[in-house]
């Protein structure tokens, strides 16, 4: 079952550089930002990688949902997977869950047709 809103496009997955990233190894690839006086980069010349903006934002509808497009609910027991809506909410079996419980639990969502996140 495959919940609408994945259907909802996703704006610009940018990778944003550190600044002189190319330049030393050390610096890696995880994005801090510039605060340099007379840094080009802070001041958004032409020709310098972009930097994070309000605009790279994901859509609203899509925002804290799991990749699949379904909410992530935490299940800790029975009733709990029981009021799950199987076509806007996926279930998360919580770790303190024993293995006997969760197979019960997997069976269940099976036949009302939950997807379990981590099974």
């Amino acid at each position: 079952m495959q919940c609408l809103i994945t259907f909802i496009g996703d704006s610009m997955r940018k990778k944003f550089k550190r600044q002189e990233y190319a330049r030393y190894k050390k610096l890696g690839m995880k994005w801090r930002r510039p605060r340099g006086k007379t840094s080009k980069m802070r001041r958004y010349e032409a020709g310098k990688p972009a930097m994070p903006s309000i605009g790279y934002g994901s859509p609203k509808l899509k925002r804290g949902l799991h990749p699949s497009g379904f909410k992530d609910v935490l299940v800790r027991n029975m009733s709990e997977l029981e009021s799950l809506d199987p076509d806007t909410e996926a279930g998360r079996i919580s770790a303190t869950i024993g293995k006997k419980k969760k197979e019960v639990m997997l069976n269940k969502a099976s036949e009302l047709g939950i997807k379990i996140l981590n099974k």
